[in-house]
């Protein structure tokens, strides 16, 4: 006797049913690149201001204070070198939590107001 298990089977899942899913997921991705990328801009931004605003908002005040910097590293021995770049590299860590803390609450609130908003969905043409 032979039984069939077709009828068993559970249908594939319906693509469209996805399709909500992997555009809010792909929303929610671009929006947080974006985010990621417009902080990294700002704090890439926040040492030239401090070093424009020290130098008066002139451009050559700024290329000397770059220049003397640029000779007391070169001059420095390495021992000094390494703390300079560990220095540095902590105060950028530091300035990026810091921006990202402060804008992620704005961040969040719009996300959740844009996922919050969609469009009215199409109806079934099926």
């Amino acid at each position: 006797m032979m039984v069939s298990h077709l009828a068993d089977r559970t249908p594939p899942a319906n693509l469209r049913s996805l399709l909500p899913f992997l555009q809010g997921s792909c929303f929610v991705l671009i929006e947080t690149a974006r985010f990621a990328a417009t902080s990294l801009l700002i704090v890439l931004g926040l040492p030239l201001a401090l070093f424009l605003f020290v130098a008066g908002w002139d451009l050559g005040g700024l290329f000397t204070q770059l220049a003397n910097l640029s000779d007391r590293y070169l001059e420095a021995d390495s021992l000094r070198r390494s703390l300079f770049s560990q220095d540095l590299k902590g105060c950028f860590l530091v300035l990026a939590g810091a921006v990202t803390l402060f804008r992620m609450p704005r961040f969040l609130k719009r996300l959740a107001a844009d996922l919050e908003n969609h469009p009215a969905r199409e109806t079934n043409r099926d």
